[in-house]
């Protein structure tokens, strides 16, 4: 018989075994745990026609109905599992850990599979997120304007051994008007909790944690509000990179997509950076002057961000002055600077 994890077990245990979501493809793709392979013993119009029947004749026609969908898919299941783990083990969930679930975990073990199921299933991970943000860990913010390479100098930080959490990748969204360019679709809001619920749940609360600086919109998806209040609460690292390096950085990253798409996200922001500078913006647009097109948006950005850190304690905001744009030796320089400040 299968083993059943509570959910803090279910958790350490995928992070060595692989996990299979028995959910249908539309409830994967709200939300699902992080890593998670789907493999559905109901297509989406299946589980609807096998609820019907629950709903408005019976348990045991819905039953035998479910049976038909799933009796013809009983090999290609195991056959699937077996392409994605060699060890023989496997986790396994359904939405509260009922039916779906059971008869999945039965058939891989007929199969010789060692199998644990999470105990409510999805559910329980849903609510073990919801509450994990408020526990606290020790956070430092990376700050700087627009341009000044804080995403790269989190990845050199991650490289040499720090925590870090990228907002922005898990959101798959740079944050400001143009940060969709170049990035898949966002995730749901649900899955975008699911995958930093999960990150910060696997952070050793004995050492800082790494977060850029963000509103509490990240594109379209919502930093969690007790996460974010440990964001705001937590020393700033300010990086203040020449404003020409921010400039070139902008122009490297921008100037590769269509003229068209960046048209759009100027007047997106048209509101904000008024009239007169976007009709500049525009025209600059139009004859490729990049440059210019950056620091007109730029002004708009400056004014933003500064707003925004105006609103910190002043005492939690400390200021490096950086010769360039460089990753690795800004990275550098950023851990020195903590470590000098005591703020680990």
């Amino acid at each position: 018989m299968s083993q059943t994890l509570e959910i803090s077990d279910f958790i350490d245990a995928l992070q060595s075994k692989p996990v299979f979501d028995v959910r249908s493809p539309g409830e994967f793709q709200q939300g699902h745990i992080p890593g998670a392979h789907n493999i559905p013993l109901f297509k989406n119009h299946e589980r609807a026609a096998v609820g019907t029947l629950y709903k408005q004749v019976s348990r045991d026609a819905a039953l035998k109905k479910g049976l038909e969908y799933v009796g013809p898919k009983m090999r290609e299941f195991v056959e699937e599992v077996e392409q994605i783990t060699e060890s023989r083990e496997a986790l396994v969930h359904c939405w509260r850990g009922g039916m779906r679930s059971n008869s999945f975990a039965w058939l891989l073990e007929t199969a010789g599979f060692e199998v644990a199921r999470l105990k409510n299933g999805y559910k329980a991970y849903r609510n073990f997120v919801l509450d994990i943000f408020s526990v606290r860990c020790p956070i430092i913010i990376l700050g700087g304007h627009t341009g000044s390479g804080k995403t790269e100098v989190l990845q050199e930080l991650k490289k040499m051994g720090e925590q870090v959490i990228d907002l922005e990748g898990i959101a798959n969204h740079k944050g400001s008007a143009f940060g969709h360019l170049g990035e898949n679709d966002q995730p749901t809001g649900e899955q975008f909790q699911n995958e930093l619920g999960l990150q910060w749940y696997l952070s050793d609360s004995n050492k800082p944690v790494w977060v850029e600086d963000e509103s509490r919109l990240v594109g379209t998806r919502i930093i969690p509000k007790p996460f974010y209040e440990q964001m705001r609460k937590a020393p700033v690292v300010h990086l203040n990179i020449p404003q020409e390096d921010r400039i070139q950085q902008l122009i490297k990253v921008y100037s590769q997509y269509d003229n068209k798409k960046l048209s759009q996200s100027v007047q997106n922001i048209q509101k904000r950076l008024g009239g007169l500078r976007t009709q500049q913006a525009l025209q600059a647009l139009e004859e490729e002057n990049y440059h210019r097109v950056v620091e007109l948006v730029l002004s708009y950005y400056d004014d933003a961000y500064d707003h925004g850190l105006s609103k910190r304690d002043a005492d939690s905001v400390h200021r490096i002055y950086t010769e360039s744009a460089d990753p690795v030796k800004n990275a550098e320089q950023v851990l020195e600077f903590s470590h000098r400040l005591s703020l680990r």
